[in-house]
């Protein structure tokens, strides 16, 4: 915009340049016609003076038909207002006028005439006579003020103009910054009009085009993991889940996996309707995902017509014994709101797993669960117990509460990194994740104490802990000045305004290490808290960092959110990385978000890369980069 408005500048110091020059070229130009046509006129009178005194002495004249010169030739000099005059022949003097004032210097005509005449006259100067009327002075005047009028007129005009292409080239350049939104909002007042209303229209069947994209997205994403008739995962979104949550080791988080059935529901679909029948689905799942709200990162899906499935991480056996009940409790309430069942309708089997537990033997648990529920009689729930308590999660909020509060002020919180690669196997950036050190030494993983540490409101200080450490430690100390490294925030971190303002004046005071910082944000927690997120993560890309979406494709949710944040980089989540080169659905999910992200210079990363055929698979793909045990494993900075 600086060329433009200098561009703009000179355009009107050229313009006003070019109309002052033609305005002093016109007035020199008339000057010299008029001083031109003024002289032209007095030569005129001395040729016809000339003419007559030829005439005069003209041979073939009678002597009686000659005009004696001093009868006629005095007045007509005094009429031209000579200055002298003399006529001579042969050096004979015939005739002599002379003013009787002196006079300056006038113009000198001598010119030899016909018969041996020679005639010397002086004229006076053509202006020295002249005196400008008022009249003539307000003809001047009007006609100067005229001229500076039509300039002023000109001048606004043109500079409007120019305005107008200024507004063009603003529009034009948010348009090439990615900032289309903005481009759209800000119609302005850009001339040509025509170019103008064309951006405008073309912007908007843009926006239509990407909103209709992420509609196909949501779509695609809809039909391959979402139940047509309920809306919550199938059971192919499960497998998916469970994937993530496992590895080669076994599951890498404890928690709990619920089977609840309905019996014989075909049989009360043919008694009730399909509507009504899917009416009472749709209430018991309401009530279901309203409980199931408190719970971070839970997973809800349909496993058949009548097998539903609730996974629950991060829990104790004995929440996880509570929520059964509560479950199953809040259900047959809402169904027998709806309508009348028989007591042996519902049942749910519940199998607690620990880390390290295989994900297999974990769903055949959950079915015995089952089974013993529906064995028991009426509508009740049983939990598969194999003594897999954790210790850790049994322990009381108070206690984790001053455990965090430990950490922080001794400053026992660990960074752990793992390399991002390109397609080169280059590094793009590395990811920073923490751990806790309790006071026997133990490493406490951040699976653990973060759902801890978000109810007990301190995960702003521990991400605080975790920035300070990465821009005073971390990265001076690497070698090439180049690599990046991500920090993950939370919901409750992103929200806190006094963590706003201290990052605000942190990344200022270290703006020149702010464009090495990616902050990463999770997917589910950009869609459904827009408003609130805009302005913080607007205030990251100001001041330099990266923006990046982590845990795509964990959820099924319209991709929109793209277009409103200034994302540079994504992530795929797990679930659809792994055994992708099995997985068509997965496959095709990750070719509809590429092609929607075309033009853009958004990247995509892949996380929990295992084996070399993912890998493979994702380059085909287009993913840029990949993380993930493949490559290595999170190590300790020290």
């Amino acid at each position: 915009m600086i060329l433009t408005r200098i561009l703009t500048k000179k355009l009107t110091s050229f313009w006003l340049m070019s109309l002052a020059g033609v305005a002093f070229i016109c007035f020199i130009t008339a000057m010299f016609s008029f001083f031109q046509l003024t002289y032209a006129f007095q030569q005129q009178k001395v040729s016809e003076l000339e003419s007559m005194l030829q005439q005069q002495f003209a041979v073939n004249i009678a002597p009686e038909e000659r005009w004696e010169l001093n009868n006629w030739l005095p007045p007509l000099l005094h009429a031209y207002q000579a200055e002298s005059f003399v006529l001579s022949k042969e050096k004979v003097t015939l005739f002599e006028y002379r003013q009787d004032k002196a006079q300056p210097a006038g113009v000198r005509y001598s010119s030899k005439l016909e018969h041996g005449l020679k005639m010397e006259l002086v004229l006076p100067q053509p202006f020295n006579k002249h005196e400008v009327s008022a009249y003539e002075w307000m003809i001047l005047v009007v006609g100067c003020i005229a001229v500076m009028l039509f300039v002023r007129f000109g001048f606004r005009w043109f500079s409007e103009q120019l305005n107008g292409i200024e507004d063009l080239a603003q529009r034009a350049n948010l348009i090439l910054t990615g900032q289309r939104d903005k481009a759209l909002a800000e119609k302005g007042h850009g001339r040509p009009r025509m170019i103008n209303r064309a951006m405008t229209q073309l912007l908007l069947e843009l926006y239509e085009a990407h909103k209709e994209r992420a509609r196909f997205d949501q779509f695609i994403r809809s039909n391959t993991f979402l139940d047509a008739e309920t809306g919550i995962g199938n059971r192919l979104f499960l497998k998916n889940r469970l994937d993530a949550l496992s590895n080669s080791s076994g599951m890498m988080t404890p928690g709990v996996l619920y089977l609840f059935e309905m019996e014989d529901l075909d049989l009360l679909s043919r008694e009730i309707g399909e509507q009504e029948l899917n009416e009472m689905l749709s209430q018991i799942i309401t009530t279901i995902n309203q409980i199931l709200v408190s719970k971070a990162n839970t997973i809800f899906s349909r496993r058949s017509y009548n097998q539903f499935a609730v996974v629950v991480p991060q829990i104790s056996q004995k929440e996880a014994d509570q929520l059964a009940a509560k479950l199953l409790k809040a259900s047959l309430s809402r169904i027998d709101s709806l309508i009348d069942t028989p007591d042996d309708f519902l049942h749910f089997g519940g199998a607690y797993f620990d880390v390290g537990d295989d994900k297999d033997a974990l769903v055949e648990e959950a079915e015995q669960a089952l089974r013993s529920a529906q064995f028991q009689g009426g509508s009740s729930w049983f939990m598969y117990d194999k003594g897999a308590v954790d210790g850790d999660l049994s322990k009381g909020s108070v206690r984790w509460r001053s455990f965090l509060e430990n950490v922080l002020v001794s400053k026992r919180v660990f960074l752990f990194s793992q390399p991002v690669v390109d397609s080169d196997l280059n590094a793009h950036h590395q990811e920073v994740s923490c751990r806790l050190r309790d006071t026997q030494g133990n490493l406490v993983r951040a699976t653990l104490f973060l759902p801890m540490a978000i109810k007990c409101g301190l995960t702003p200080q521990i991400e605080r802990q975790v920035i300070e450490m990465v821009l005073f430690d971390l990265l001076p100390k690497q070698n090439d000045t180049s690599l990046k490294f991500s920090i993950n925030l939370s919901l409750d971190t992103l929200t806190s305004r006094a963590f706003i303002r201290w990052l605000k004046t942190t990344l200022l005071e270290y703006r020149h290490l702010a464009p090495r910082i990616i902050f990463e944000v999770n997917e589910d927690i950009l869609v459904h808290n827009q408003e609130v997120l805009t302005e913080p993560l607007d205030m990251i890309s100001k001041m330099g960092a990266g923006v990046c979406v982590d845990r795509v494709g964990q959820q099924v949710v319209s991709t929109e959110y793209l277009q409103r944040y200034p994302i540079s980089l994504i992530k795929l989540h797990r679930s659809i990385v792994s055994q992708i080169h099995l997985r068509a659905e997965n496959q095709l999910f990750v070719r509809s978000l590429i092609a929607g992200l075309f033009r853009t210079d958004v990247q995509v990363c892949a996380e929990g890369v295992e084996v070399f055929e993912e890998w493979q698979t994702l380059q085909i793909l287009g993913v840029s980069a990949g993380q993930g045990s493949f490559f290595s494993e999170p190590v300790e900075e020290v």
